[in-house]
């Protein structure tokens, strides 16, 4: 885009073109069973509006954009739909888990595997990640933030068993970690003003 020379962006024709763009990679995909046409079309504008605006906030704001709509809608790497993605897999696990959040661990000891230290680590960061960002007027830093926590729960996620543990304390540990998390990437969304559904 320069409108120096006239080449000009029309926002709502980009709307519309990241919406389809989100559609054919769905639809390619084959996940959607159950879905109505409706709750599609919903889904489909949640997922192109966010690969969107992901792809143009992480990017620091004195720097250049190069803008790829295929790329941006990409269920893999840094963009928004692959953070959406892990967002509904957390819910998935949580439906499954089908869990009373108000069930504590106190006093229990619970010995931490590797990958939940790391990140719990990662989640603790969040308030200072928030404070810099607002220090610095770059919401670059709460996405690409976003999106190390992501990683890291896939992570955890392909190295710890979550609902098939079989120590009681353990598994309660774990979905409310995994809670923690989803409750951490919505929150960091939120700010980014992308909306993250429950199920993809």
């Amino acid at each position: 885009m320069k409108s120096r020379e006239g080449t000009v962006v029309d926002a709502d024709d980009l709307m519309d073109e990241m919406t389809n763009t989100a559609r054919e990679i769905s639809q390619e995909l084959g996940k959607l069973e159950g879905y109505s046409d409706e709750e599609k079309e919903k889904l489909y504008k949640i997922i192109g509006l966010g690969a969107l605006k992901y792809f143009i906030l992480k990017v620091d704001p004195t720097k250049r954009i190069l803008f790829d709509p295929k790329a941006s809608v990409d269920f893999q790497g840094n963009t928004g739909p692959f953070v959406q993605y892990t967002y509904a897999r957390i819910q998935s696990i949580l439906r499954k888990a089908n869990f009373d959040f108000d069930r504590t661990l106190s006093g229990v000891e619970v010995s931490l595997h590797e990958k939940e230290k790391e990140l719990i680590k990662q989640l603790a960061l969040y308030p200072e990640i928030i404070q810099l960002a607002a220090k610095k007027y770059s919401p670059a830093i709460i996405a690409n933030y976003t999106y190390d926590l992501v990683k890291e729960f896939n992570s955890f996620y392909q190295n710890v068993s979550i609902l098939g543990e079989e120590n009681e304390n353990k598994k309660i540990f774990r979905v409310q970690l995994a809670h923690k998390v989803g409750e951490t990437i919505k929150s960091a969304f939120s700010l980014l003003g992308i909306n993250v559904p429950k199920r993809m």
